[in-house]
């Protein structure tokens, strides 16, 4: 994988545009199939943090460009070891937990929901980067691969949390230990992926379902994911409870009463994001 070029900025290595309540983030490293610096990392989960309290950011779209969706981190930067190159025992859980875990949750975290147009290759953490999205749209040229075990390591970014809430364990092994490339209809097929779309037609489709999720009542959207991501670890009585919560602040919402209200008047609502 090739490192960014000196005259790479962060603004032409991670494109970010506001278009019609939509934040558009692109990975630009084409030539190294988009694999994530350290800068890079940070710089996404900036992006993330502050779409959630965008009011002019209703939906996200993460995306590339070239063949590759992510070919995951870049492992030609920075190590882990300490002085000397003297790796300290505990420094490779901490890069993990500071790293690649931090930008899974960001994902997973960002109050606006998040969608993943995947263009090309995702393996490792950029596959575990599309997955933590609320959607993912493929191209039929996608594919998945969890690269881990063909390195003899152990899956980072979330990989044994996600697959198996996606898959179920037994699918999630089977990925997990052999590593085999997965086409894009063959993740549709195990639940990875929501819909394989024409190589030609993913932005498009891409675009029409931000905006309509954009159009939508957007904290009610945003309680309704964090009450979907929270279920998958907690019991009946917490699930119920946190949705009677959820319940209670929606309708605080000018969102809540307008919708109310259309649907009293039989009109179509104008949801404003609030």
């Amino acid at each position: 994988m090739m490192s960014p070029s000196p005259e790479d900025s962060l603004d032409s290595v991670v494109r970010h545009t506001t278009d019609n309540g939509v934040s558009w983030i692109t990975l630009n490293r084409p030539a190294a199939l988009n694999a994530i610096t350290p800068d890079q990392r940070e710089r996404l989960i900036s992006l993330f943090e502050g779409a959630s309290g965008d009011p002019a950011v209703r939906a996200v779209v993460l995306t590339a460009t070239g063949k590759g969706f992510c070919a995951g981190a870049d492992l030609r930067g920075p190590s882990a070891n300490g002085p000397g190159g003297e790796r300290i025992p505990g420094d490779v859980a901490r890069l993990i937990r500071s790293g690649a875990q931090r930008l899974i949750a960001a994902v997973l975290d960002c109050e606006k929901p998040v969608i993943a147009a995947v263009n090309g290759t995702a393996a490792g953490l950029g596959a575990h980067l599309a997955l933590a999205c609320d959607l993912v749209l493929a191209a039929e040229s996608a594919t998945f691969i969890e690269v881990f075990v063909r390195r003899g390591l152990v899956p980072d970014g979330g990989g044994a949390y996600l697959l198996p809430r996606l898959t179920g364990p037994q699918r999630a092994k089977e990925l997990l230990f052999f590593g085999d490339r997965l086409p894009a209809a063959e993740a549709e097929r195990l639940g990875l992926v929501n819909r394989v779309v024409p190589d030609a037609e993913l932005a498009a489709t891409a675009r029409s379902w931000a905006e309509r999720l954009a159009a939508g009542p957007t904290r009610a959207i945003a309680l309704t994911k964090a009450l979907v991501n929270a279920s998958l670890d907690a019991c009946r009585a917490t699930a119920f409870a946190a949705e009677a919560t959820a319940q209670e602040i929606n309708m605080t919402t000018d969102d809540a009463h307008e919708g109310i209200r259309a649907f009293a008047e039989r009109r179509t609502p104008d949801y404003r994001g609030r």
